[in-house]
C-alpha cells in the first residue's frame, strides 16, 4: 500500500454532511485502479501467469496513486 490517501469513498452514501459509511462501496483509489485495469485489459490475451497478474495489479495501483496525488495539487 502506498502512503497516499485512498481518496475516500468513490460513491458516498447520502447522509449527514461529512459522514460516510466506509464499509459500503470502494475507495476512490480502488475505483481508479479498476478503471485503469479495465482500460489496459483491452486486447490482452488471458493467460495463467500469476507474476504477470501481480505486475498488472501493481501498475494499476501505482497509476491510481498518481491520479490521487494529482488531485491533491
Amino acid at each position: 500500500m502506498s502512503d497516499i490517501k485512498d481518496g475516500g469513498n468513490a460513491f458516498p452514501i447520502a447522509g449527514e454532511p461529512g459522514q460516510f459509511a466506509p464499509e459500503f462501496g470502494m475507495t476512490l483509489r480502488d475505483y481508479f485502479a479498476a478503471k485503469m485495469l479495465a482500460d489496459w485489459n483491452h486486447g490482452l490475451v488471458v493467460c495463467d501467469h500469476p507474476d504477470l497478474y501481480a505486475r498488472f495489479a501493481d501498475h494499476c495501483y501505482r497509476m491510481a496513486d498518481a491520479m490521487l496525488k494529482a488531485r491533491e495539487a
